[in-house]
């Protein structure tokens, strides 16, 4: 069994006509899961985080505000939603799924979230769709287990896990690697403790090559504990947000390299979904499909080359 980590709440939020953000697209993941014959017991549901369990990592006013809807109007479009409270719901829900990812996965060696990847939530700020940073606290929920003494962020989202490598900034046990688009969102990045900045247009190869020696500097150099895996598909060819253009094989390669790597070293790895923008959602649940088929969740057909 690999545990697989889903709540509804992920897909039900109300936004705008048009709005940039594809909301469907966790249902769907699930959808499809049970199409592929996912058996349903391997799914674990998560309940909403309480406000205790986050006032030591984030400013108690922020939170406060948040909550209560009393943000200022530019911090709101700061991250890009209207407030409701559905949205406050969904989001304790979204980053109480990635912590319970990362206990399973400490359990059973590898577990999947079919949310999550709010790497631009700041301790006392959102951004970019990320109200409360689920990484920094899923690194956090590992490092309270036995054995646990560092643990290793691998963000290949598009977009700079800048929120992340702030929030870790001072914390030697939380190592940040983040893999992204070097112009693209957000336009001031942060200093990880790893940074692989790449063009605009990088292709599979260059960025697989990338990769597999990012990798292999983290886990020489740092020897971490555990592993959390930001799998965002906004690298695509095709995704509206992207500009590298990554094939759906070239994720799935990707994906693939992450489990092995970690297996190879005896890690245990926690992933989230990340980042995909695609406006056709059943494009965009097949290249986040290959998550789960590098996994060994469903099985591996050879993926398109686009």
């Amino acid at each position: 069994m690999i545990p697989l980590v889903f709540h509804p709440v992920y897909s039900q939020l109300a936004l705008p006509v048009r709005h940039r953000f594809p909301i469907e697209k966790y249902q769907a993941i699930r959808d499809k899961l049970a199409e592929c014959a996912v058996p349903d017991n391997w799914f674990y549901q998560p309940q909403p985080l309480a406000i205790n369990d986050l006032k030591e990592y984030f400013c108690p006013d922020y939170l406060s505000d948040l909550l209560a809807g009393t943000l200022e109007p530019n911090a709101m479009r700061r991250i890009g939603f209207p407030w409701s409270e559905q949205l406050i719901r969904r989001t304790l829900t979204a980053v109480a799924g990635t912590c319970l990812t990362a206990r399973q996965a400490l359990e059973h060696g590898k577990a999947l979230n079919l949310t999550g990847g709010y790497h631009h939530a700041f301790a006392d700020f959102g951004s970019g769709f990320c109200m409360l940073n689920d990484l920094y606290l899923a690194a956090r929920t590992m490092l309270e287990t036995a054995g646990v003494d560092k643990v290793l962020i691998v963000d290949c989202d598009v977009h700079q896990g800048d929120g992340t490598a702030k929030l870790a900034e001072h914390n030697p046990d939380i190592i940040t690697l983040s893999l992204h688009g070097e112009k693209n969102f957000p336009h001031r990045k942060q200093i990880s403790d790893m940074d692989f900045p790449l063009p605009k247009g990088t292709g599979d190869d260059d960025y697989l090559d990338t990769l597999d020696s990012a990798l292999s500097l983290a886990l020489s150099l740092h020897r971490p504990d555990a592993v959390i895996y930001d799998a965002g598909v906004d690298v695509h060819i095709n995704d509206d947000l992207g500009h590298l253009n990554i094939s759906t094989a070239g994720i799935y390669r990707r994906d693939k390299l992450v489990f092995e790597r970690c297996e190879l070293a005896g890690l245990p790895v926690a992933a989230v979904i990340g980042g995909g923008y695609q406006r056709d959602i059943a494009a965009l649940t097949e290249v986040h499909l290959q998550l789960f088929r590098a996994a060994g969740v469903v099985k591996q057909t050879l993926p398109a080359r686009d």
